[in-house]
């Protein structure tokens, strides 16, 4: 529009976080069995996908909705 004003959102997943299952147990287990790239996400990955959302390389980008989920929302 005339403002350039895009609207984006960012869909985390599994993020490592204070309140994370602890490596190892079960519930991280089952988390991580339902995560494409087997792994929990760290919170500077998000941070990067906000940047990116936000920098001129995404300057024809609106509407979108982007999954950085590690795949779970592909499996």
């Amino acid at each position: 529009g005339p403002y350039n004003i895009r609207v984006n959102a960012i869909c985390p997943g599994a993020i490592r976080t204070r309140i994370s299952p602890p490596p190892g147990s079960e519930l991280h287990h089952r988390q991580l069995s339902k995560i494409f790239l087997g792994r929990t996400g760290e919170p500077n990955e998000v941070a990067q996908a906000a940047l990116f959302l936000a920098s001129d390389a995404a300057s024809y980008i609106t509407g979108v909705a982007l999954p950085v989920d590690g795949g779970w929302s592909a499996m």
